[in-house]
Order: C-alpha cells, then structure tokens, then sequence
C-alpha cells in the first residue's frame, strides 16, 4: 500500500504547479475496524493544506492515480479525507509467497536510498557501570537504527564520551582516594566522590599496573599513588573498557566513538564561540558571554562562557553538533534521557545561531524515561557492583540478554517501564519475550514432525494451494502478515521501537490460537493431514510465520530459537 500511494502522490504532485514534497508523515496503517476495509492512509488530508484543496478532493485525485493492481478489491474515502483499502480475497494468501520469496528482506524497503543517518545513543559518562537507564537507551536506539536500516537509511552508530568536565575530576579523585587507602565511610572522602565497589577495582588495577585497552587506547597503569593525571587517563580507559565489555554483552555495536575531549583539543568549541560572536547573537552582561538564544524560542537567555572562563555544558553540544552536520548527516537522531529535554531547545538554538544553513528542528530527538526494577513485588535499587543503583549487566546476568532486550523496548519510550524480574524469568504465557520466541520454535516442532513422517514442504509446489486456507485462524493469521511491511515502516518514521514489539505478541497470540484452533465441523486444526495439498498450504502459512517472527526479532535484536 505504501508503494501504491507514494507512486499516486508522486503522480498528483508532478500535475501540481505547487512545489510540495511528499510528507515524510504520511502512513499506511491497518485499520481497527473491518468494515472500513483492511488499510488506511492519511495522506490527503497531510497533503491538503500545502496544495490548498480540501482534503476530500485530494483524496479523489490521488484515487485517480493509484496505479493498477490486483490486490485491492476496493479504494473509499472516508471521514474527513482517509482513504481506505480493501485487499482482494486472495491478497492476504498471495502474501505466503511474497513472504518465502523475500525471506530476511520481507519488511524491508529493499534498494530504497534515503541518505546519511547518525543515531546518537548511550554516551554515557565513562564513570562507572553502565546503569539500567543506560540500557533502555541502548535498546532503543540499537532498534531504531536497525529499523531507519530498514527503510533504507545508511546509519551510522555514534556514541559520544563525555570524557571532559567535573564528572571525570571527580573519578580522577575517588580512584586517587582510593588508592591512598581511604573508603567510602572515610572522613577524607571526596564529597562528589563514586562509592561503589568498581572504584577499589580501577584503583587495584592501576597499581598493578595493569594495562587496559579502549576504542582507540592503550593505558598502562603507572603505579604512582601521586599522579592524578595517570589516574585519570587510566581510570577513564578502564571504565570505557568495562561499558564497552556491557554492551558487547547486550549486542550493541558503534561505528564510532566520539570524545567530548577532543572537541576542546582540537579546538571546535572555540571555533563554535566565535562563530557564534560572529553572527551577532551573543552578549556580554555581568561578567558573562550570552547567547540570545531567546532569538529562536528559548524561555530565556543563556550564559556561554561563565564569569570564571568555563564554559557552560551546552557549549560544547552546540560544538559537537555542528562537527555532526559538517560530516555531511543531514538527519540526526539523538536517544537520550528524559533528563535531557531540558538542553534540546538551547542546542537547537545554538546551531540555528551559526546560521550556517542547519534547519529549525535539527537534530531529533527520542527520549526515554527511567526504569523501575522490581523483584518478589519490592523496587531493587542498588547493585553490588555499582553500590547505588542497578546496572546494566545485573539485568543481563540475571534474565538474559534476549528478556532484557525485549523488555526494556517493549513500551513506549517516553513512559515510565516497570521491569519485572519474576516476569521475564518465567516460562509462560505472561512472559511476552518468551510467548514470542515459543511460537517460532512450535513452528520450528512442526517441522521437525514432519520430517519425522516424511513428509517435505514445497515452497514453489505450496503456492497452488494457497487457495485452501479459508479457516477463520487462518485469515487472521494471513491479515497480521500482510500488516508487517506497514508496521516496520510506520514503526521507523515514529521513531517507535515498542511498535514491533506489539506486532510479535500480537502475531505470536494469533499462531497459537491457530495452533488449538477448531475447525468448522468442530475438529482441531491440524498442520499434517491427509489432504496432501491442505498439508503444503499450511505448511507455506506456518512457514511465512516463522520468517515473519524471525524478522521481526532480528530487528528487536533478539534471537529465534528453534527449541525451548
């Protein structure tokens, strides 16, 4: 459907003397109800206003220009200006062969070109263990950019090292304190100090000179209990180590690690200052260097450069942006925590003030909300290793990386997620990881039994009989497949991970309903039966299934297990 109105828009367009793009928010979704048809698109009403029509005649335009094909039985506008499909009676059974045919591709816009995209997730401090806020982000933003992959996104993963600032001087100085033998209950402990037990490791490590290896380093511990600066190099080597050990764990890979510090050795942040001074939107007050940033929607003003010299932290935002957009990535998406929504109007402001071209808006930004942890019905809130607060690998350690995965992308990104223990520890029903999974590996049985019998699935030979699948379970099942290409696009232009999550249950629920179903003369549904050609027909079904379930949790990360 997706491909039918792109080539009717674009159609509607070129007849158009208005210089209007098609809407990168137009959808194609499966309608609630079926009485109005199987597919919906909102197009013409995104397209109405640019093209000064009212919704309803755009609609009939773009009806007009949808091109032939077999598989829609009946195109209506309703409401306001939707237009909805119904698919012919033998579509959703033409979908089997369209899923066996693609394999791994079937979902995605295969050959579409969309240009450079960097996801930005993670950058995490390299002070400590990789906490399980952390987590959520690495879920969400390792299956947002498989998913802009999808569509058609070369994508780049980017995580950014906060490596400069009072957080590392801090480090520095727990790691130092414990080195000269002091601990956390000490009277002569850092007041910002880290108090968990991963300190006394980086301060061991460091005086039997151990050597670590980063991304991009080497660092030998050096052994002098008064050289803070090796203690600093050292300990931030060590940790990057330990969040990079995290996330091979939780499959998370990056294309390229950025360091905040560099930024400042090779002079970007200066540069961005005096660019900023030089397009006329800073101001100097009490000591201070402003932006006006106030010029493009802020609340109010904000302070540069302090009366100390320092810079204020979103300084150098604005300066690692602005290297983002110079290495050529006209989209940007940044994943990060709610606790950042705060900056995103100061750094858009920052970079729409260089006035070097960059859109209003740019970059984007998906944000996620904390994560509460729960065991036996009680909040856990701390981790031997950290010491205050549950991290990453406990999570990892304790479920699994598949639960954990699964978990933490299973709900909206901008609400608060309940991570249940005893719940993706189970072995049932309730579990929805586990429910997903299972229904690839009873398909996986079914293989295996008929085998046993002798019998042998004939992709090509199957498409023949597609036309006995008339059971209502079937049907069922044969809609949700059909909606799979749809979701994982809607699902990449919302920036809405969770969105395949909801697919599988839903896909899993309906193969094992089909699984028990009864059929229409009160018999269970079986996949093995005498009818020879039923027998391929359903074996086509389950096997389109299986590809769909595997698709789908390639793109959550998550594995498909043949037997459980």
């Amino acid at each position: 459907m997706q491909s039918l109105m792109s080539q009717a828009a674009t159609t509607v367009l070129a007849e158009s003397s208005a210089q209007v793009a098609l809407p990168s928010t137009f959808q194609i979704e499966a309608t609630k109800d079926a009485r109005h048809g199987d597919f919906a698109s909102n197009l013409a009403m995104l397209l109405a206003k640019p093209l000064g029509k009212p919704p309803r005649a755009v609609a009939e335009a773009l009806i007009k220009a949808l091109p032939a094909s077999n598989r829609v039985a009946k195109v209506e506008i309703a409401g306001p200006g939707f237009i909805n499909f119904t698919l012919a009676a033998d579509a959703f059974q033409a979908i089997v062969g369209d899923i066996i045919a693609a394999g791994a591709a079937y979902g995605r816009s295969e050959g579409a070109s969309r240009g450079k995209l960097m996801v930005e997730f993670v950058s995490a401090n390299p002070t400590g263990p990789l906490h399980v806020g952390h987590g959520r982000g690495a879920a969400v933003g390792d299956v947002l950019a498989r998913l802009y992959e999808a569509v058609g996104y070369e994508v780049t993963r980017e995580f950014y090292y906060n490596d400069a600032g009072a957080q590392i001087s801090n480090l520095a100085a727990s790691v130092l304190a414990r080195v000269k033998g002091l601990t956390p209950d000490d009277e002569g402990w850092p007041a910002d100090g880290y108090r968990g037990q991963y300190i006394a490791d980086v301060a061991r490590a460091y005086m039997h000179g151990e050597t670590v290896t980063a991304d991009d380093r080497e660092v030998k511990g050096e052994a002098d209990a008064d050289d803070l600066d090796a203690i600093r190099d050292f300990a931030v080597a060590y940790l990057r180590r330990e969040q990079d050990a995290d996330l091979k764990a939780f499959d998370v890979k990056f294309d390229v690690y950025y360091l905040e510090s560099s930024l400042y050795s090779e002079g970007k942040v200066e540069e961005t200052v005096k660019a900023l001074i030089a397009s006329g939107h800073t101001f100097e007050e009490g000591g201070a260097l402003w932006l006006r940033t106030t010029d493009f929607g802020d609340d109010k003003d904000r302070v540069m450069r302090k009366t100390d010299g320092g810079y204020t932290y979103f300084v150098p935002d604005v300066a690692y942006h602005h290297v983002k957009w110079n290495r050529g990535y006209q989209r940007v998406v940044n994943e990060q925590g709610a606790d950042h929504h705060s900056t995103i109007t100061r750094v858009r402001a920052g970079l729409q003030a260089l006035d070097v071209g960059i859109p209003k808006g740019w970059p984007d930004y998906v944000l996620h909300q904390m994560v509460t942890v729960m065991r036996g019905g009680e909040e856990v809130k701390i981790s031997k290793r950290a010491g205050s607060y549950v991290t990453l690998r406990d999570l990892i350690d304790e479920v699994g990386r598949d639960a954990t995965r699964y978990f933490l992308i299973a709900r909206k990104a901008d609400s608060q997620l309940t991570f249940d223990i005893d719940l993706a520890k189970s072995k049932s029903d309730e579990n929805p990881v586990y429910y997903i999974q299972y229904a690839h590996a009873r398909i996986c049985s079914v293989f295996r039994q008929a085998a046993e019998r002798g019998v042998a699935f004939d992709a090509a030979a199957s498409s023949a009989h597609l036309s006995l699948l008339t059971e209502t379970p079937e049907k069922e099942l044969l809609t949700q497949l059909a909606k799979f290409p749809e979701t994982v696009s809607n699902a990449a232009e919302q920036s809405a991970p969770h969105a395949i999550a909801f697919y599988l249950r839903d896909l899993a629920d309906l193969l094992h309903s089909y699984y028990n179903a009864i059929d229409a003369s009160g018999q269970r549904i079986r996949f093995l039966v005498d009818d020879a050609k039923l027998t391929q027909a359903r074996l086509a079904l389950v096997t389109a299934t299986r590809q769909v379930l595997q698709n789908g949790l390639a793109l959550l990360g998550v594995s498909a297990p043949e037997q459980m």
